[in-house]
């Protein structure tokens, strides 16, 4: 799919009110971050490989092209980037086939947002077939749209997917709330311009300018994300 990405948005006379709310999926609504390690895992050792723990942190939150294309470099193992992918969305959709577990206060948050009519897009770097295979579990009608990876020239760490989400929302990137897991989503939410709450599953995240950091989805709530717009006059 070809996509065309609006420039960075800015702050207008109309305010601070916040316009949508853009909400990663793997291991920010659902907890499946561990998975795709597993099935990295599994995938390598059938391939005579053992991957290092540590690169764990190197491979979450990243586009398939960026994760798998390290583990490749890192093992040496002979297969392609793209034969690799495809082992690794048959083994992550045959695990969600399985069991998909929401991460705590994922549920409400969304119940809240749709009951309130707030233009909600869910922002990817996965596919899209694992996108709809999800979203078949979260609620299609919880989402004005989604993006996935394999969708936009540039995935995360660039801020293309953001920037699409909130020009087809009709919103001005500034005043879109961005719920991010990893440092990779952050990056690309920060670099649309958009305010950004980190919920770390992985790896730890630090606070910083325009970067709100909670342990939990629990903690957020629509009347937090207005909050933080309003933090920003």
């Amino acid at each position: 799919m070809t996509s065309t990405v609006p420039a960075l948005g800015t702050r207008t006379a109309e305010g601070s009110a916040l316009q949508a709310v853009l909400l990663d999926m793997d291991g920010t609504l659902v907890d499946t971050e561990g998975f795709w390690w597993d099935v990295e895992v599994e995938v390598f050792a059938r391939l005579g490989h053992t991957l290092d723990d540590s690169w764990r942190h190197v491979v979450v939150g990243g586009p398939m092209t960026r994760s798998a294309g390290f583990l490749i470099e890192a093992t040496g193992a002979d297969i392609t980037l793209a034969e690799l992918s495809v082992l690794l969305n048959d083994g992550f959709e045959d695990r969600i086939g399985r069991t998909l577990p929401l991460m705590p206060g994922a549920a409400r948050l969304l119940a809240e947002l749709y009951e309130q009519r707030i233009p909600t897009a869910l922002v990817s770097a996965s596919h899209r077939r694992i996108i709809d295979r999800v979203l078949a579990s979260l609620g299609p009608h919880h989402f004005s749209l989604s993006i996935a990876g394999d969708e936009v020239p540039r995935t995360k760490p660039h801020p293309d997917p953001y920037l699409l989400a909130a020009a087809r929302l009709d919103a001005d990137p500034v005043r879109c709330a961005v719920v991010e897991d990893t440092a990779t989503g952050v990056a690309a939410a920060e670099a649309a311009g958009c305010q950004v709450v980190a919920v770390p599953s992985v790896a730890s995240i630090s606070p910083a300018a325009r970067r709100t950091v909670v342990t939990s989805l629990e903690e957020v709530d629509l009347a937090f994300l207005r909050g933080l717009m309003t933090e920003m006059r």
